[in-house]
Formats: structure tokens, C-alpha cells, sequence
């Protein structure tokens, strides 16, 4: 068994930051004695493990910051036990510092092949011991640091991606990210000879909206159409994006017309259920109308000719008198409706 802080590690004031904790893992209870008054003097907290396999317990354990490590032990000698820690993340890793007898070069080349970060021979000179764990130690909480940072970095970065994605009213997916995703879809169905699906849609009569209740209702309500464009897909690789004022652009990759089609009366479901009021409107309350198109891409033709397929069937259900949909299929060469 290994000797536990609370039996091994020196007392500490509240008012300081706690010492570096060292494991010292050997089957000489004299040398770990020594190892361990050594560095309690020098401020250190100390655990100790008499063998290799007690020695990993105690490293789950406790995490230390420095791992003291004899070379020849029972059960698992320290090269094996520093083999298994070595399988441990580099950056959660500490350094381990062999302690051994062994002087020839096929030792030291066995200790550093298996992990250790330095060596130092026995008997112990011990102003060498105490230089050599202050710069392990010192190394080990820069990497510890650096990782942090890095980290930091990614996440920091992780975000801004995002907020870069993102439209900041509405809280969906922007031009940009519509932009990007449709291009990466429109490959991806060119490879798998798939149908690809678009939806443009926008608010009725959305100016006078504006005009009659002041554009800090208008931008609620464009938040709250697009919550419900948003919540009517499930799929990951279904977009619904802000495609420019009251206007939202739905891609549905894999999707046949009528799979689309099901997703509009989803969403009209969905808008009526919100049940704006729009006096300056004909249904008394905020509707959308709609432009479905569907299409197989090809080599030959251009993701552009999707949307302006769409932007085609949005117009024509304008024209019908708003609070609906179109429909257009796309062919390489031409428009059927």
C-alpha cells in the first residue's frame, strides 16, 4: 500500500498557495524515508508507494505533479511502471525522474525509452535531486499552463466561429453559414446523385408591420418566425438561415419535393400558431409565403441555380396573393412547374 497525504505531506498555511505534490514510488523504505524528510524540508507534500503497481494506484489518486521512480523494484519494476504511465495524455502527464543504481547506457537508454524525463543515480547527491525536481516540477506547471492557454485559445476560437455563423437578431444561421452549408451540400449530392431541397420564404406585407407597431415589434416578430422556422426541422443536416431582412432560406439535403413540401405546411402550421397580430394585413395577422424547389445537382450546373428556382416559386406565390406556396422542379437545362 502507498502512504497517504495525510500521513506523509507536510502542513501547509491557509493563507499559501498549495506545494507541488511529489510521488515517490520505491521498494526501500529507508531511501523513501530519506526522499521523503528531503523534500518535506524543501516544502514539498510527499505520497509514497513501495512498488509499481501500488505506485499507478496512487497516481489515479492523486495526480501528482512529480513522479520519483526507482528503477529495480518487485512486482512491477520502474521501467514497466513507467512505460504504463507514458500511456497517459501528454499534457496531463507528469514528469517522472528515475531514481537508480544503474549506471550503463543500456539503462539509461531503457529509462528514457520508457517515459522518464531525467534519471539521477544512486546514492543520492542530493543538491542534484533538489535542482533537478525544481525543473521538472517548473516544466511540467508551464505545460500545464500552455495547455490551459491553449484551451482557452480553442474554445475563444470555437466562439467567434460561431458568432461569425450566426445572425445576431434572430439567433439562427446567417448568409454566410447558408452560403457555405449550401455549397457543402450541393457536392455532397452531386457525389451522391441525391435531391437537394430550398425553401425561400419571407414575411407578409413586413413593412407596414413596421410602420404600425415601430421596429422593435418587428424585430420580436422576426425572432419569433424564425424560432418557428427552426423548431419545424429535425434533421442535422437541415438549415434554416437569415437570408437578408424578413426573408429565411431553408436547405434540405436528401429531401424529395414532397418531403419539402411537408416541411412548408409544418412551418405555416407553425406561424399561424404564433398568431401575430398584423392589422395593416389582409389575414389580420403575420403570415409567409413560399418558394419550394428541388433538384439533383450536377457538374454542369451551379448552386445559384437553385435559389433563383426558389426565388422563382416565392414570387409566383406573392403573386397568387401571399400566404402560400410554389413550387418549381430544376433541371440542368430549364424550369417546369
Amino acid at each position: 500500500m502507498y502512504q497517504s497525504l495525510e500521513e506523509s505531506a507536510i502542513s501547509t498555511s491557509p493563507s499559501t498557495e498549495p506545494s507541488s505534490l511529489i510521488l515517490i514510488v520505491d521498494d526501500d523504505a529507508l531511501i523513501r524515508l530519506q526522499l521523503r524528510l528531503y523534500l518535506q524540508k524543501e516544502k514539498y507534500r510527499v505520497v509514497e508507494a513501495s512498488d509499481g503497481l501500488t505506485g499507478l494506484a496512487a497516481y489515479e489518486e492523486v495526480h501528482p505533479d512529480l513522479i520519483l521512480l526507482d528503477a529495480v523494484m518487485p512486482t512491477m519494476d520502474g521501467f514497466a511502471c513507467c512505460q504504463k504511465l507514458s500511456e497517459v495524455p501528454e499534457s496531463d502527464r507528469p514528469p517522472i525522474l528515475m531514481i537508480t543504481s544503474l549506471e550503463d547506457k543500456e539503462s539509461v537508454d531503457r529509462a528514457f525509452a520508457a517515459g522518464a524525463a531525467d534519471y539521477i543515480t544512486k546514492p543520492i547527491h542530493w543538491a542534484v535531486l533538489g535542482q533537478r525536481v525544481r525543473r521538472l516540477i517548473q516544466q511540467f506547471h508551464l505545460q500545464q499552463q500552455q495547455t490551459l492557454i491553449y484551451k482557452q485559445l480553442e474554445a475563444a476560437n470555437r466562439q467567434l466561429k460561431y458568432l461569425a455563423s450566426i445572425d445576431g437578431l434572430t439567433q439562427i444561421a446567417n448568409r454566410r453559414q447558408f452560403d457555405e452549408q449550401l455549397d457543402h451540400e450541393w457536392r455532397r449530392m452531386t457525389r451522391q446523385q441525391t435531391p437537394l431541397s430550398l425553401i425561400l420564404c419571407d414575411i407578409d406585407f413586413f413593412k407596414p408591420y413596421n410602420d404600425t407597431y415601430g421596429h422593435q415589434a418587428g424585430d420580436v416578430c422576426l425572432q419569433q418566425v424564425a424560432a418557428a422556422l427552426n423548431r419545424s426541422i429535425n434533421r442535422a443536416g437541415d438549415l434554416v438561415a437569415r437570408y437578408g431582412g424578413e426573408e429565411f432560406v431553408v436547405i434540405l439535403p436528401d429531401t424529395e419535393l414532397e418531403g419539402a413540401v411537408h416541411i412548408v405546411k409544418k412551418m405555416q402550421a407553425r406561424i399561424q400558431d404564433l398568431a401575430i397580430v398584423h392589422k395593416s394585413s389582409p389575414n389580420h395577422c403575420i403570415t409567409l409565403s413560399f418558394g419550394i424547389t428541388t433538384v439533383i445537382p450536377t457538374q454542369e450546373s451551379l448552386p445559384e441555380t437553385l435559389i433563383t428556382a426558389a426565388d422563382a416559386a416565392l414570387y409566383q406565390a406573392k403573386d397568387q396573393g401571399r400566404n402560400t406556396f410554389c413550387t418549381k422542379t430544376h433541371t440542368v437545362n430549364e424550369f417546369t412547374h
